[in-house]
């Protein structure tokens, strides 16, 4: 079958124009979706946004765990889309393949690393499409682009066949622009939940210090969702700082710190010998990596352990947090290094919450006043992942 999309906003990697038809009956029949370029295909390239990876690593001989059940759930893969190189930037700017286009936000980048998956879902070109968050690697592009996406519970999906980059932090997402894709590709990757979320929400957290970090563009839809938990029976709003022993900053630099310590260990062998060229923020990140001392890596390791074990206690079994998905709208295509680089640090302040304590946060698509897309994230216990979809879907119907 020859390649069907026109790709007029350029998520497709050169080498990942293919069609796998799904199985002939299944729950997701019908539906098209791509896979971020760090899933493996069996017979096809994994470039991992990096031609020298490209060039470096053999054809994969068997599809990646999640490529598989969904295509034997009966979705068609429509190839492989852009990630930023090895998946470690919030961008989605590529120094090698481009940017891809935000057709929610024309003037704006789609955010990264998972940029084509939310290029190609934005577009419509697919229904929904794979991709991975680390440091808030789908939260962000959904929040840029207005789509539904879902980092899952750390270690909930397998990561058979995916290229890592912090295998402490790395979960495998998808993202969609339509609230029953997005639910129908949850109930067939996410094993089932039995999480006591489904009886309903106990308390509804807003962590301050999590919600200063964002624009004053978050702050109407964050009340709104909010205000439509709190409304419901039973639920009590709670106000807290959840980086009571320190700040978010602090929290930020642990998860960094422990965060390129994993990815050197995954790839540093491979980039002294490849000698692979970077775009240079993230040539600058894997310098930091390859400095990160294992004494440094075990201080930061004793404060994710704290910070786990705080936010889980702080949620409780049925509470739930709102945060935003990210610190501001999606930056200018155009912005200069330095702005990119202060949003990604403020945005990292928050998506680190969730990656630091292992939690599943769905993004849900809101519009701030001026029509631009954000998303607002709701944040809940460990497994709760399918509850916290049904959850985020019914606030949307009533907010949105």
């Amino acid at each position: 079958m020859s390649f069907p999309i026109a790709d007029a906003v350029g998520a497709w990697v050169p080498h990942g124009r293919f069609v796998i038809e799904g199985a002939a009956q299944g729950p997701l029949r019908g539906l098209r979706f791509a896979a971020k370029d760090l899933f493996d295909v069996a017979g096809h390239p994994t470039g991992a946004g990096n031609p020298t990876w490209l060039a470096t690593h053999p054809l994969p001989t068997r599809h990646s765990a999640v490529v598989a059940q969904l295509l034997e759930a009966g979705a068609t893969l429509l190839g492989k889309v852009l990630t930023d190189e090895l998946a470690y930037s919030l961008h989605g700017d590529n120094a090698h393949y481009g940017a891809p286009h935000n057709t929610r936000a024309p003037t704006r980048v789609t955010g990264g690393s998972s940029s084509g998956s939310a290029a190609a879902v934005a577009a419509g070109l697919v229904d929904f499409a794979l991709a991975t968050d680390t440091g808030g690697s789908t939260r962000v592009p959904a929040s840029y682009c207005g789509l539904w996406g879902l980092r899952t519970t750390h270690g909930t999906l397998s990561a058979d066949g995916l290229v890592a980059l912090s295998p402490g932090f790395d979960t495998v997402t998808w993202l969609a622009r339509d609230a029953s894709v997005f639910h129908a590709v949850g109930h067939v990757l996410l094993p089932p939940d039995v999480s006591p979320l489904h009886s309903g929400v106990q308390a509804v957290h807003v962590f301050d210090d999590a919600w200063a970090l964002a624009d004053a563009e978050f702050g109407a839809p964050l009340a709104r969702v909010t205000d439509a938990l709190a409304r419901q029976a039973g639920v009590v709003r709670q106000h807290s700082r959840i980086a009571s022993d320190a700040s978010l900053h602090d929290w930020r630099q642990a998860y960094n710190t422990l965060g390129a310590h994993e990815a050197w260990r995954v790839h540093g062998a491979w980039i002294r010998t490849a000698r692979p060229r970077f775009g240079d923020a993230i040539a600058g990140r894997w310098q930091v990596a390859e400095r990160t001392t294992d004494a440094e890596a075990a201080t930061a390791q004793a404060s994710k352990e704290r910070i786990r074990a705080h936010v889980r206690s702080a949620l409780g079994r049925r509470g739930v947090a709102v945060l935003p998905s990210a610190a501001s709208l999606a930056p200018l295509r155009d912005a200069d290094a330095a702005h990119v680089n202060a949003v990604r640090l403020r945005t990292m302040g928050i998506t680190c919450i969730a990656g630091l304590a292992g939690l599943p946060q769905v993004s849900l698509p809101l519009r701030a006043s001026g029509d631009e897309p954000l998303g607002v994230s709701l944040l809940g216990p460990a497994g709760s992942d399918l509850a916290l979809i049904d959850l985020a879907i019914r606030l949307h119907r009533e907010i949105a």
